[in-house]
């Protein structure tokens, strides 16, 4: 089989090369696509469910919510095991299936259980899946701030930030406290940016922290109330009643028809405070009648901060399975689009980009991989003596490459650190440097036999017989080496899916390299090795060999020694190997710091956030902070 194979690509010379060339295009295609990240994603298989219900203690969260759900999602196919977190009005149920189901089918299950144990959750609380994403996911950041301009080019009066340190919105309102600001920064955050970003191609959600949600509160007087003969369930219906909006038809007038509609939503504090709650003898009674309106803003859980001062953060998820840095970059894009339609001296500032840290680590990747493929390129010129035929066999090297991207893209594997990082140049190009060199010994030795330059077919029948007898010793090698990584590829959990995408790598890289040096190698030899060739060493050949010669012969005097030095370097290497540092993955200088304050449990977040925004404050004068 694999002689004819050989032959063939021997008589179809130009046929392979085609088709080796279309090969290396299809990689490229899919290098262009092949999702890109700094490390393998070990994040299991998993669905979360998050439940917001503010009234309840933890120990409540997690009898009446937590446990219900944990409890209805038992039994579903493919899972694993639930975990649960409760906290004071929130609980997260994280339900983890197999690597092998498919994550849309586990999210549609997990939300057929989740509408049967509705019914058994207290009123209010509403389960949500989170986003289609992984521990991976969170690809960009931002924050959302007010932008201080100088005095000369602001007029006092105008829209945005005024002298005094208040701000004035586009609607005229004038925002002073630092609750009201932040406040208005999160709903710009929630109600611009974010539904903006959703669009963005790749991305699963978006997330935001700090400032204030916004609210409308009224706060009931109950003396009044029961003056009135009403009741806090009486006020809470007619604010439910009130806020509607409905049609009503269409009216047909001088043969035109017209839409009847009544929209009695709410939309600011006056028309809430106007609402009609009651009549007495026909008089309504409004709500500002009986309670005191008011904008306020809801209880919060946490809070975020930049340099010392409160923000609002945003974060941008990216869909499990897609490329971060396309996500990114699209991501980043959208912002600077989205900067432009804000309100004015309100502004948009980048503080975490994923694809900063990607391009550095495949950066890395690309110089260590380009010198090895230099250097091995380099070795092949020296020691065949040939351009041609080590041009061949270095052309080995990026065809290989392409055809493993396309490989990679197809079994899901994305570039890493871990997946690049373990490509040996040398052992892709192994089978092809010994087809080569035995190639051109044989052409060498019958054109000095003949003492001619070999016609076509000769150079045919001598390529193909050259390429036939190394062709043994190439599969053994070939298949040792794919043996080492087979074993990686029955790891699970996180060591499988560590290590699992750079055996991968290597066995896909090895497998097409090998088919390249039954295919392409034989046919490039047959097509370029059509000039006399001499069988010569280099020099530094000859040096190698007379050196190691006497070594060699001295070896094979005394195996008994020979052995016992090569146990003894063995056992040296062991030992040597104890004491050397374990890492789980390879350091990332990426010439950042993370700081994690632990507090006193209790600790408010009013509290925590003016701690947080000390330490910011004392970190930023440090010279070496940017």
């Amino acid at each position: 089989m694999i002689d004819r194979i050989v032959t063939f690509s021997v008589e179809r010379r130009w046929f392979v090369l085609l088709m080796t060339l279309i090969a290396a295009a299809i990689g490229g295609w899919a290098l262009s696509r092949l999702p890109i990240d700094a490390v393998p994603d070990i994040t299991n298989n998993q669905v979360q469910v998050n439940i917001s219900a503010p009234a309840l203690s933890p120990e409540l969260v997690e009898k009446q919510i937590a446990f219900p759900i944990e409890t209805a999602l038992a039994g579903v196919p493919g899972l694993e095991y639930t975990r649960s977190l409760s906290r004071n009005g929130f609980a997260q149920v994280t339900a983890v299936f197999t690597d092998s189901t498919d994550i849309y089918f586990a999210r549609q299950q997990v939300s057929e259980r989740l509408r049967v144990a509705e019914e058994s959750l207290p009123e209010g609380a509403v389960p949500t899946m989170g986003p289609i994403a992984t521990g991976l996911g969170e690809v960009y950041m931002w924050t959302v701030h007010f932008m201080h301009r100088k005095e000369d080019k602001h007029k006092p009066g105008e829209p945005g930030m005024q002298p005094d340190g208040s701000y004035i919105t586009p609607e005229g309102d004038r925002l002073v406290s630092e609750a009201d600001q932040a406040t208005y920064l999160r709903t710009t955050q929630d109600w611009i940016v974010a539904p903006l970003l959703k669009n963005t191609p790749g991305l699963a959600g978006v997330d935001s922290i700090g400032g204030y949600v916004k609210q409308f509160q009224v706060i009931p007087d109950v003396q009044r109330l029961a003056a009135l003969g009403l009741n806090l369930t009486d006020l809470a219906r007619a604010l439910e009643e009130n806020n509607v909006g409905v049609g009503a038809g269409v009216v047909d007038r001088g043969g035109e028809g017209l839409a009847v509609r009544s929209d009695a939503r709410i939309r600011n504090v006056s028309e809430l405070a106007g609402t009609v709650i009651a009549t007495r003898e026909g008089t309504p009674i409004r709500l500002d009648q009986v309670a005191q309106v008011r904008l306020g803003q809801a209880i919060r859980y946490g809070s975020a901060s930049e340099n010392g001062k409160e923000v609002v953060v945003g974060t941008a998820i990216m869909r499990i399975g897609e490329n971060s840095r396309t996500v990114a970059s699209a991501v980043a894009e959208r912002i600077g689009e989205i900067n432009a339609s804000l309100p004015t001296d309100v502004v948009i500032q980048p503080v975490l980009d994923r694809t900063a840290l990607v391009n550095s680590t495949i950066k890395t990747v690309a110089k260590n991989l380009s010198e090895g493929a230099l250097l091995v390129i380099v070795v092949l010129f020296v020691l065949l003596g040939n351009f041609r035929a080590a041009l061949i066999a270095a052309l080995v090297i990026p065809i290989t490459m392409a055809m493993t991207s396309f490989g990679m893209l197809q079994g899901g594997v994305s570039a890493n650190l871990m997946s690049l990082g373990a490509l040996d140049f040398g052992l892709i190009v192994d089978g092809a440097v010994i087809i080569v060199e035995n190639a051109l010994r044989r052409i060498a030795e019958r054109q000095h036999h003949y003492g001619r330059t070999l016609a076509l077919e000769e150079r045919l029948s001598v390529v193909a017989q050259a390429a036939r007898e190394m062709i043994r010793p190439s599969v053994f090698g070939q298949a040792i080496i794919i043996l080492v990584y087979v074993p990686l590829l029955t790891l699970t959990g996180v060591e499988g899916k560590t290590f699992t995408p750079m055996a991968m790598t290597v066995i896909i890289a090895l497998v097409f390299a090998f088919i390249l040096s039954l295919t392409f190698v034989p046919a490039m030899l047959a097509i370029w090795l059509s000039k006399p060739v001499e069988e010569k060493e280099g020099r530094i050949m000859t040096w190698l060999k007379r050196k190691y010669e006497p070594g060699l012969d001295r070896a094979m005097k005394r195996p008994t020694l020979t052995m016992g030095v090569g146990v003894g370097a063995f056992l040296a290497a062991i030992l040597t190997f104890s004491f050397l540092g374990q890492e789980f993955l390879p350091q990332l200088d990426e010439g950042d710091l993370t700081a994690q304050v632990l507090r006193v449990p209790g600790t408010s977040i009013d509290q925590s956030q003016a701690m947080q925004s000390r330490i910011e404050r004392e970190i930023g004068k440090l010279p070496e902070v940017r």
